[in-house]
């Protein structure tokens, strides 16, 4: 049964959940969540990879031939400061350059959420990468829906800190938007979980609308074509 169909009463494993170390060495837990879905030696591709604290431990601990692209100056600079090859770019316009099936893994972590064309961003994902990793903020999560229905505010939590004015995010989802973008463009999904508030996987199995409500962020896998598990 498809993830995502509103009658739907199957756990929201019924996709694969993630593998989940819980060793972080120091690194952002969620990171490590990530670092679990990308086989060693892996050719990959992080979009918005920040100041390449992701790409970085994917090369440490994976020795992955690894690539970014990143928006900000700061981040670029950040990045070639621990040897990353990145190059400044925008997810928007730049994906388009990109050769079919030029990565392993594409990464998107964090970042959906904030480019102008999300559903043209995910279908360029599908194309270029073999598979493709994107985890979000949940905004169906119950804090942000107190935030909204008790003090009639934009929400200010763990996994979004910024005020609505200054925030780079401008196309919030919740997992169940995301799940219904996946289906709306063919994508696989082949693994999934949601992650608490500290980026910690949920462990336990529960129906899928209790991870909409309760997982402060999404991490999927995907894969082009095929439906979905």
């Amino acid at each position: 049964m498809a993830l995502g169909d509103a009658a739907s009463s199957a756990p929201w494993d019924a996709a694969e959940r993630l593998p989940h170390e819980p060793e972080s060495g120091g690194a952002r837990v969620d990171h490590i969540v990530v670092l679990g879905l990308v086989p060693p030696g892996a050719r990959v591709l992080d979009i918005g990879c920040g100041d390449g604290s992701l790409l970085a431990l994917l090369r440490d601990r994976r020795g992955v031939d690894g690539r970014g692209i990143e928006l900000s100056r700061e981040g670029v600079n950040a990045c070639l400061a621990r040897g990353l090859p990145v190059i400044q770019g925008d997810a928007d316009t730049d994906l388009a350059n990109y050769p079919d099936d030029a990565f392993d893994v594409v990464v998107l972590s964090q970042t959906i959420q904030a480019t102008r064309n999300p559903r043209i961003v995910l279908e360029h994902l599908l194309r270029i990468g073999r598979q493709v990793v994107i985890s979000f903020p949940n905004f169906g999560h119950w804090r942000v829906r107190a935030e909204l229905a008790f003090r009639g505010r934009m929400p200010v939590t763990e996994i979004l800190p910024e005020a609505w004015y200054e925030t780079q995010n401008i196309h919030h989802c919740t997992i169940r938007d995301f799940v219904g973008l996946c289906r709306l463009v063919g994508a696989r999904i082949e693994k999934a979980t949601a992650l608490d508030a500290r980026g910690r996987p949920m462990r336990f199995s529960m129906p899928w609308w209790f991870w909409n409500l309760i997982g402060a962020q999404g991490v999927f896998l995907l894969r082009r074509g095929g439906g979905h598990r």
